[in-house]
């Protein structure tokens, strides 16, 4: 109800007036949270920092699914997305070993010791390091972020999972990865906290201390008492255009004694 769910394809998460690492950690957390297996995180712009991470983990134990490559230039970046499928089957090896290092003891799901297959691939600001590299022109900058794109649709494809993208500027550059994007989920700032909407989905109330719920948008006090209507058995009202009112209903007399709708 607070998050949105992410599903198979890929999914641009776009953020209103900064870099949202926090919704965007907690997105990767809270999906780690109902999925088994381990998120594999290729790093652009500083996003997979530890710090955030740690203190919005409710579980210590679940950054340890989280793997992650960081790339410093463009091709770097691109070099990591083409490794996944290596990383992926290194970690498959290495949990399979660990299981069996247990013996008969149960493993926690926190610990991640059975192997699986990757639960989300997070690549945040999937476009800054093809803008920002001295040694690539437009064109070779624009093929080799298309060429990321492909690959990241390829795995899509291939494990049956979602992948979490967000781009650092909004412009004719990034155009082709809200092209390749299956779902998009945009966030804005409020006084409240972020307010997320996208298909299927809208922050309509925050928690808070007590267990109560506070208000962001008026959309939720209009769902509400649509509900409550339907329940009772008033039909809501709409907004219809202006028709002259019988007479006798919500009616008025003047100064004058002049009788008008009220």
């Amino acid at each position: 109800m607070l998050l949105p769910s992410l599903g198979d394809g890929i999914t641009l998460l776009d953020v209103e007036g900064g870099r949202g690492v926090p919704i965007l950690q907690s997105l990767v957390l809270d999906h780690l949270l109902l999925h088994d297996g381990p998120a594999f995180w290729v790093d652009a712009n500083g996003h997979a920092t530890t710090t955030t991470l740690a203190q919005i983990a409710p579980s210590q134990r679940l950054l340890n699914r989280i793997h992650v490559a960081r790339g410093f230039t463009a091709y770097q970046h691109y070099g990591a997305v083409c490794n996944l499928p290596t990383a992926v089957n290194k970690s498959i090896q290495m949990s399979t070993t660990d299981a069996g290092r247990a013996g008969r003891g149960e493993p926690s799901r926190d610990e991640d010791t059975s192997p699986h297959t990757p639960a989300l691939i997070v690549a945040p600001a999937v476009d800054v390091q093809y803008r920002a590299d001295d040694t690539l022109g437009e064109t070779h900058a624009r093929t080799l972020q298309a060429r990321t794109l492909a690959r990241l649709a390829t795995y899509v494809d291939g494990y049956d999972i979602p992948v979490l993208v967000t781009r650092n500027e909004r412009n004719e550059f990034t155009e082709p990865v809200a092209t390749v994007a299956d779902h998009h989920l945009e966030c804005e700032q409020t006084r409240m906290g972020p307010r997320v909407v996208g298909e299927g989905f809208e922050t309509l109330v925050y928690p808070v201390d007590d267990g109560a719920y506070y208000q962001t948008t008026f959309a939720y006090w209009q769902q509400l008492l649509a509900a409550r209507a339907t329940q009772v058995g008033v039909e809501p009202t709409t907004p219809a255009p202006s028709t002259p009112t019988p007479e006798g209903v919500g009616t008025g007399v003047t100064a004058d004694g002049e009788t008008v709708a009220a």
